[in-house]
């Protein structure tokens, strides 16, 4: 359910795309120093995505550096870290935990289970370290799941679920941002989750597993229904955005924001009309 607030490459320059490169880096080279390999692994570019609007926010030191890794072993990549990756880290963590605990359950997936078992030590100490927020990501994960368990019809209620995830990532602070950023989490979250179920469909009504989508998907004009639902919740998103009083970073907020979320959508949509032309030859 993860991997779609991405830049889009194309329109970026260089030293935005190092930019982002670095703050990527820093939350890979984060989450191998506090949890491991098995934390490395679930790094995501909508986490990094939440590294750099905190980081541009808030504007906490960032240690600057350079590293090697396996992707990358003959060459150093500059390297960004600070208070947030270290945040962030640790809710990619909690986040990708739970979830592997709700497959499991869910779909008794052997690989989430024993992913889950890897991090299980480790997700103690951070339900000790952010008690509030890991009830609350627990208990909407379980709605979640009781949710499309009993085949909920309502999108918008299941989307509104998973943005409730999102608010609470993003709500780094008790401070006067705090509700922006929730709202905008909020948002965020519903445009991932429904994106996601766009991207899955298929396949899940080929398994016969839950997808908000199932029914309309075989409605005539599905793909531009999505398309007009997907761009009501990036402008709510867009508009939290703007109220925020950033500087630094804008040009890779708003490359992400107002075109890197749209990049997946027209690979999918594009995907699936080129499918259905040959269909009908």
């Amino acid at each position: 359910m993860f991997g779609y607030i991405v830049m889009n490459k194309p329109e970026i320059k260089f030293k935005d795309f190092d930019l982002y490169r670095s703050f990527y880096c820093g939350l890979c080279r984060e989450l191998k120093s506090k949890y491991g390999i098995s934390g490395q692994i679930s790094l995501t570019y909508d986490m990094t995505f939440v590294v750099i609007l905190l980081s541009a926010l808030y504007e906490p030191p960032t240690q600057k550096g350079s590293t090697r890794c396996i992707i990358h072993p003959v060459c150093k990549q500059p390297v960004r870290r600070n208070t947030v990756t270290e945040y962030a880290a640790d809710m990619n963590v909690l986040l990708t935990y739970y979830k592997c605990r709700d497959d499991w359950e869910d779909e008794k997936k052997v690989t989430a289970l024993g992913y889950s078992k890897v991090l299980q030590g480790k997700v103690k100490k951070l339900d000790q370290k952010y008690p509030d927020k890991s009830r609350r990501i627990q208990k909407l994960l379980s709605e979640l799941s009781e949710m499309e368990k009993s085949g909920e019809k309502d999108i918008d209620k299941m989307a509104g679920c998973f943005g409730k995830i999102m608010e609470e990532i993003f709500a780094w602070k008790q401070d006067v941002w705090e509700d922006t950023l929730r709202r905008m989490g909020f948002f965020l979250g519903k445009f991932i989750y429904l994106l996601d179920a766009y991207d899955d469909v298929e396949e899940d009504i080929k398994n016969k597993n839950y997808n908000p989508f199932s029914e309309q998907y075989i409605i005539e004009g599905f793909d531009e229904q999505v398309r007009r639902i997907l761009i009501m919740m990036m402008a709510q998103t867009c508009r939290e955005f703007e109220k925020l009083p950033i500087i630094k970073y804008t040009d890779i907020l708003r490359n992400i924001l107002y075109s890197g979320v749209w990049c997946r959508f027209e690979v999918i949509h594009k995907k699936r009309k080129e499918a259905g032309e040959k269909d009908n030859d």
